[in-house]
């Protein structure tokens, strides 16, 4: 009897023993499943932030900026994400826009891939190639690729550049601290195809600018300038030496205490010929992420002094609109899409009103 109840015994705890042991396997292999499963997402995402390729809207492959500074490119590496010089490539282009019509005025507008009502809103008011009779205008809007490549942008821009034919975009991540890169594709794309034109307006999209009294202040029938370079110009500004604000700059992209004279981003003008003198020089000069000061840097070292220009032209602060004040102004900074849609109709039939209109 006492050997049957010491068989049982037994018999239960090797029972346990077993079920316990087929449990801790079965979590042994639960914890070992799991851990693959994050090995193999981790490698995903290693993947997708190291390598960089995004699919371009023409089947391309586009290596984004953190795939270019983990690579072997014969390009200078910077912090913040920057690589300059590198030969990026366009993978959206119109090469033969300046071909059959050399424009007076190149309207060159900085766009993000999302900005399709922008766009759609400005081809129909300032950026409108027929507003001023008698004077030829090109109008072209930069962009680089989207950040994130579920980005819905991203395909939809080859569709509005078959329709449009007026969007540029190269390979580069279009990012804040990329807008030195899409000003010198600016440079690039004007000295390649449309080295001729008499004006450039580089400018950004979120904007109020009267097309018509900047050609009349660049004067169409007047000879045409050299070396021109014209906006609200900044004197004595300082680079940003706090990392967390959106303007800093290392002390390894530029050491001195002060920038060089220029014009302030939003928009300036100048003569064609600089394009490609902007351009050549860059490839030679630390390239930094605050674009308007590196394109003052770059005229600096070619010794090409800013025109002098009335700072009231150009409204880097958002006013509000006054049909006959707009009038005298070139542009206005942080001027709303859907106010500019609202007032145009209204600007653009105010000039006989506000003919003795004075500042």
């Amino acid at each position: 009897m006492k050997y049957l109840q010491r068989w049982n015994k037994e018999l239960r705890s090797f029972k346990l023993q077993g079920i316990l042991k087929s449990q801790i396997i079965r979590k042994e292999r639960m914890f070992i499943f799991a851990c693959i499963l994050m090995l193999i997402a981790f490698m995903v995402w290693q993947q997708h932030q190291y390598d960089g390729i995004l699919p371009s809207p023409n089947g391309y492959k586009v290596e984004s900026t953190s795939a270019l500074l983990s690579s072997s490119f014969p390009a200078k590496r910077y912090p913040l994400g920057l690589v300059y010089p590198y030969n990026y490539s366009f993978i959206l282009n119109e090469p033969e826009k300046c071909r059959h019509k050399l424009p007076f005025l190149l309207l060159l507008i900085l766009s993000r891939p999302s900005e399709v009502m922008n766009r759609y809103i400005i081809r129909k008011t300032w950026g409108n190639e027929s507003l001023v009779p008698g004077v030829s205008i090109t109008r072209l809007f930069l962009v680089g690729v989207p950040l994130q490549l579920t980005d819905p942008y991203h395909h939809r821009l080859e569709e509005e550049s078959a329709t449009f034919h007026d969007i540029i975009q190269q390979d580069f991540v279009d990012t804040y601290v990329n807008l030195t890169i899409k000003t010198m594709m600016a440079m690039q794309w004007t000295s390649t195809f449309c080295p001729n034109v008499s004006y450039v307006m580089k400018v950004d999209s979120d904007v109020f600018l009267n097309t018509k009294h900047l050609i009349e202040f660049l004067h169409p029938k007047m000879p045409l300038k050299t070396n021109y370079f014209a906006g609200y110009k900044a004197l004595n500004a300082k680079p940003v030496r706090i990392k967390e604000n959106k303007f800093y700059v290392p002390l390894e992209l530029y050491e001195l205490e002060y920038y060089p004279p220029y014009c302030l981003g939003q928009a300036y003008t100048f003569s064609g010929d600089l394009a490609e003198k902007i351009y050549n020089i860059a490839q030679t000069i630390t390239a930094f992420n605050i674009e308007d000061a590196f394109v003052g840097l770059c005229l600096k070292t070619l010794g090409i002094s800013i025109s002098d220009t009335p700072h009231y032209l150009f409204q880097i602060e958002k006013i509000n609109y006054d049909k006959c004040l707009f009038q005298k102004l070139i542009f206005v900074h942080r001027f709303p899409i859907d106010e500019l849609q609202q007032v145009w109709t209204d600007f653009m039939t105010a000039s006989d009103i506000c003919s003795n209109h004075r500042m």
